[in-house]
């Protein structure tokens, strides 16, 4: 066995473990934990890890994994939807934010051809670390979510053209035969056509067969090799694997194994996202900067004051709240990962000198330490001036989810099925079997394969209250998130009914998180769903038989 492999991984766990809790507890966010965590074992640091630029390249297997994620939550309606965002507001940023770049290396006397691809390049943002911020702050359905995911959507593929124009300007361009840009154009929608005919009939044919054997080790092992297939074939015609990733997201929305996919690639992507940023933390060439400490200083304080101003400006215009502009700004005036590539390539064609390409590189990199820094500035200065002023805008709701998910289509499931589609009311089936679950779509109805009895497959699948039977009692539990942990702000409500028997059962434990439980008393409950939030209230079957009894449990609650 490779025990250098070993060691590196207990550095980097260690490391993580340590950093990472530290950085929460001090307000400072997750990201910058990590970032200071690859500080710390780098070249730079106690040097305990070397090998920084291989951890990089296999950790960005993180970014592929959340772009993948992010398109199965996007049926390709929905993304159809977003394409004035996407291809208008996208457009929009990176050109103004390139040419402000641009015109500023022009006046400080700077060769236009590196002006050109430095401007280019420093107008890309970090997916991971923008991405990784709006999901740990559940900003992702809001304005400012949904306008930052649309710029880094284009970003990343305005980055292909970008990575193509680099030996075009460069000494060391190749000379490419008569044609060649023509069968570069069709392999890249030989492949793309490929995903689309090969996502609807060979992937999903593949995962309910893989589902029907009931080995949830291979249908994970699966979903791991889907991606890494599609981002390698991506890589091979030129193109961004994370874009390949996420096209085969959008393909896979509409599966009915789309939750199952979500659930078991969460936590691979959580790790390999931690490793990619403690590699960003590595990359930081002390080096460079201690060479040349006020020039770097000078350039990353000027790069982030004009991508600044143009990403405040442009949240007018994307219809931002006021509360949120600078949040906006802030989450996306970080240098990306792309930019790595486009100033590798730069220097590789001799488009500037390999001192230039480091000291952008190191721009970059204290780009990206920056954001979770201006993030701490945003939450204890300029939030609490916007608090009572703007009320958080309420999150995007996909009209296409539906408001009932039923867990399990069995007999019961069947009749609560009936009751809710003669009433008109839109539902969402889970199911583990994949016979049922053909059976039901080719109905029409909305049905995802998945255990319904995993609490993480329905906090995947949006369920905001789970009811569940029981011989007869009732209880109501609080808001609990994936690992049974309280959490109001985002969490799970739970009841439990059964309250239509001839004979009560007594509460033998006390559970935890349990509100409200009662086992004395018939009836049914009564759950009414407003336009922000449910109401629910018990409703007695005959009075109470005590003169003093307490009342029956109702309440009400938002919604996420």
């Amino acid at each position: 066995m490779d025990h250098s492999l070993l060691t590196n991984a207990l550095i980097y766990l260690a490391a993580a473990v340590v950093a990472v809790p530290l950085a929460k507890r001090l307000g400072l966010g997750a990201v910058l934990g990590y970032l200071l965590a690859g500080m710390a074992i780098g070249p730079w640091g106690f040097g305990l890890i070397r090998e920084v630029e291989d951890i990089l390249h296999f950790s960005e297997f993180g970014v592929v994994l959340l772009l993948f994620l992010i398109g199965l939550e996007l049926e390709p309606e929905r993304l159809w939807s977003l394409r004035r965002q996407i291809f208008g507001w996208g457009t929009a940023q990176v050109l103004l934010v390139a040419g402000a770049l641009f015109g500023a290396a022009l006046l400080a006397g700077i060769d236009w051809r590196v002006a050109l691809i430095a401007a280019l390049g420093l107008s890309l943002s970090s997916t991971a670390i923008a991405l990784a911020t709006l999901g740990e702050r559940n900003l992702m359905a809001t304005p400012a979510g949904q306008a930052g995911f649309a710029l880094l959507l284009f970003q990343d593929i305005a980055a292909i053209p970008m990575i193509a124009l680099v030996p075009v300007l460069g000494v060391a361009a190749v000379d490419h035969a008569d044609g060649a840009g023509w069968l570069q154009a069709a392999r890249v929608g030989a492949v793309i056509l490929g995903l689309v005919v090969g996502g609807r009939y060979l992937v999903r044919p593949a995962l309910r067969i893989i589902a029907k054997s009931g080995m949830r080790e291979i249908f994970t092992a699966f979903a791991l090799l889907l991606v890494i297939a599609i981002s390698l074939l991506m890589q091979w015609v030129g193109m961004s694997m994370a874009l390949g990733a996420f096209m085969a997201g959008v393909l896979l929305a509409d599966s009915e194994y789309r939750h199952a996919l979500e659930t078991d690639l969460e936590p691979f992507k959580g790790l390999l996202l931690g490793l990619f940023f403690i590699a960003v933390g590595m990359s930081v060439d002390f080096g460079v900067f201690l060479s040349k400490p006020w020039l770097i200083l000078g350039l990353v304080l000027g790069f982030l004051a004009i991508k600044l101003a143009v990403l405040f400006a442009l949240s007018f215009r994307f219809g931002i709240a006021r509360g949120q502009r600078w949040l906006f700004a802030f989450l996306l005036s970080q240098g990306g990962e792309f930019a790595f590539v486009v100033f590798g390539a730069a220097a590789t064609a001799r488009v500037f000198a390999p001192e230039t390409g480091s000291i952008l590189v190191a721009v970059v990199a204290l780009s990206m330490v920056s954001t979770p820094l201006l993030l701490v500035l945003y939450d204890k200065v300029l939030e609490p001036r916007y608090r009572g002023q703007n009320r958080r805008e309420p999150d995007a709701i996909d009209a296409n989810e539906g408001h009932v998910i039923i867990a399990g289509f069995g007999r019961f499931g069947q009749i609560i099925g009936r009751l809710l589609i003669a009433n008109r009311v839109k539902l969402t089936v889970l199911d583990h079997d994949p016979d049922q679950i053909e059976l039901l779509r080719r109905f029409g109805l909305k049905v995802f394969y998945g255990d319904a009895t995993r609490v993480d497959l329905l906090h995947a699948a949006g369920a905001e209250l789970v009811l569940s039977g029981h011989d007869h009692d009732y209880e109501r539990f609080a808001p609990q998130d994936a690992d049974g942990n309280l959490d109001r702000a985002r969490g799970m409500r739970q009841f439990v009914v059964g309250t239509g028997g001839a004979y009560a059962t007594p509460f033998l434990l006390t559970v935890k998180h349990s509100e409200a439980r009662d086992a004395s008393r018939n009836g049914v409950l009564r759950l009414r769903l407003r336009a922000d939030g449910y109401d629910w209230e018990f409703l007695e079957a005959t009075p109470p038989s005590l003169p003093n009894a307490s009342p029956p449990d109702h309440g009400s609650a938002a919604c996420h």
